[in-house]
This record gives structure tokens, C-alpha cells and sequence, in this order.
């Protein structure tokens, strides 16, 4: 008799926020799980919490992925081993600060990670989900994506190249049992907004949310089939917004969220 196959997925950035939200969103779903992070007890200490409360088997994948020789053990891992149904691209990096006098090693880290480690891994993912049929693959975004963001240029194209990289797969996969979406969030709750220097004092309150709110609006989206998903009613507006403004006014208001952020 065949065993049953019980839904596995993999986590990149795991050990805290967003990451952290979805681990525990999938954990709650029933979903076996593979959390990548670079803090190892932190990862442990999740896997153990997400074992014990939802019954799974979570599995522990310490990877820097700013690292080629740490992100080919995550593809390893992605492409043999027990069957990954679904892969959550989450892990990111950002920072809040001009372009020209920031180093370019902090450019270009924020390229490996949010871009080379996420193209990467999709493909992984993508060879075998399509060989076999099925599958699913979220990559996080953000409402960055849709506008220009003084002081974080290089996070902003970053984020705009996961949204067109991930609609344009959107199309290349239907009809093959493969979904993608991307997840394009706005304020969170978490600690990479600290760690990018955003000053979320200068933030109204109703522009932020949770992380779980975030993780939960994503799997739905990406259960639904959607290309893309904003969480939140104001992230929608503001999404909305870009669509219809001209791109000078788009650049002038840019210009003054980023002096009221600091």
C-alpha cells in the first residue's frame, strides 16, 4: 500500500519576522517543513516549538544565503532528498541610506541575497515541480516594487525584479501544475525593518502590520493561484495608486516619505 504523502515546505529566512510567521502559518496548515536561516538556534529552538505544537517534522537548514557555496547546499537540498511541494523565497536584505554613500559591497549584497539566492533557488524548485507536475512557490516582494524608494535603491529594484521575474513565470507555468506568486508586503512588524534603519515612529499605525497577517494572506494567494498579492487594504490603495500616477509625481512623493522617514 502507498504511503501518504504529507506536504512539505521550505522556508528561507526562518528564524524570525515574515520567515518566522510563515513557518508557523504552515506548521498550523500541517505542512512538514525545511526552515533555512543562519542563526542555527534560533532555528532550533522554532523547529522543536513547531514540532510539539502542530504535530509535523520540522527540519533544520542552517545557510547563509549571501553565500554560493551555502546557497548550492539549499539547492542540494531543493533538488534531492524528501519531495519539497512548497518553497517560501523569504530570506532578504535591505538598508536606509543614499546610494552614493553607501559602500558597494552593502549593493551588492543585497543583489546576491534578494536576487541571486532567490533565482537560484526558483530554479531548483522549478525543475523539479514541473517534472513531476506540481508544486508551489511564493516569492516575497514588496510595495517597493511598484514606485521608486529613495535611500533604499538598490532594495527597491531588487524587490521590482522578484515581481517581474515572478509574473512573468505566473504565465510561463500555467498548465503545468506549478504556482507562483509574489508577495508584495509593506510595513511589518519585524526585525528587518530594524535592521534596514527604518524609523517606524515616522510611520502612521494603520500602515503597519503584523507578520502574520502578512504569512496568512500569502499562502491563501498562492493556494488561490494569484500572481501577485498585497496584504492590506492601504498597501492595495497605494499599489493601485502607482498604476494611474505619473512617474515624475510618483518620484517628488518618494522624495518626501523619504525626509519624514529620516
Amino acid at each position: 500500500m502507498a504511503t501518504s504523502h504529507r506536504r512539505r515546505a521550505l522556508v528561507t529566512g526562518a528564524s524570525v519576522g515574515i520567515g518566522k510567521a510563515f513557518a508557523e502559518e504552515l506548521g498550523r496548515r500541517g505542512n512538514d517543513l525545511v526552515l533555512v536561516a543562519r542563526n542555527e538556534e534560533q532555528l532550533e529552538e522554532l523547529s522543536l516549538a513547531l514540532e510539539r505544537r502542530h504535530g509535523i517534522s520540522a527540519e533544520v537548514l542552517v545557510a547563509d544565503l549571501s553565500s554560493p557555496a551555502e546557497i548550492a547546499r539549499v539547492v542540494e537540498r531543493l533538488s534531492q532528498g524528501s519531495q519539497i511541494d512548497t518553497l517560501i523565497n523569504n530570506a532578504g536584505r535591505g538598508a536606509h541610506e543614499a546610494f552614493a554613500t553607501s559602500p558597494l559591497s552593502d549593493h551588492l549584497a543585497q543583489i546576491d541575497l534578494n536576487v541571486r539566492a532567490l533565482v537560484e533557488l526558483c530554479s531548483a524548485a522549478l525543475t523539479v515541480m514541473v517534472a513531476r507536475g506540481s508544486g508551489s512557490v511564493l516569492n516575497v516582494a514588496s510595495v517597493s516594487a511598484f514606485q521608486p524608494v529613495p535611500n533604499e535603491a538598490v532594495y527597491g529594484a531588487t524587490k521590482a525584479f522578484v515581481l517581474s521575474l515572478t509574473e512573468t513565470l505566473h504565465v510561463e507555468l500555467k498548465g503545468t501544475g506549478v504556482k507562483v506568486t509574489a508577495l508584495c508586503p509593506g510595513f511589518t512588524r519585524s526585525e528587518f525593518q530594524q535592521r534596514s534603519g527604518v524609523a517606524s515612529s515616522a510611520t502612521p499605525a494603520f500602515m503597519w502590520q503584523e507578520a502574520s497577517e502578512v504569512a496568512v494572506a500569502g499562502l491563501d494567494a498562492l493556494e488561490a493561484g494569484k500572481a501577485i498579492c498585497v496584504p492590506g487594504m492601504h498597501n492595495k490603495v497605494l499599489a493601485g495608486v502607482t498604476k494611474v500616477t505619473p512617474r515624475s509625481l510618483l518620484r517628488a512623493s518618494a522624495g518626501v516619505v523619504t525626509r519624514r522617514l529620516g
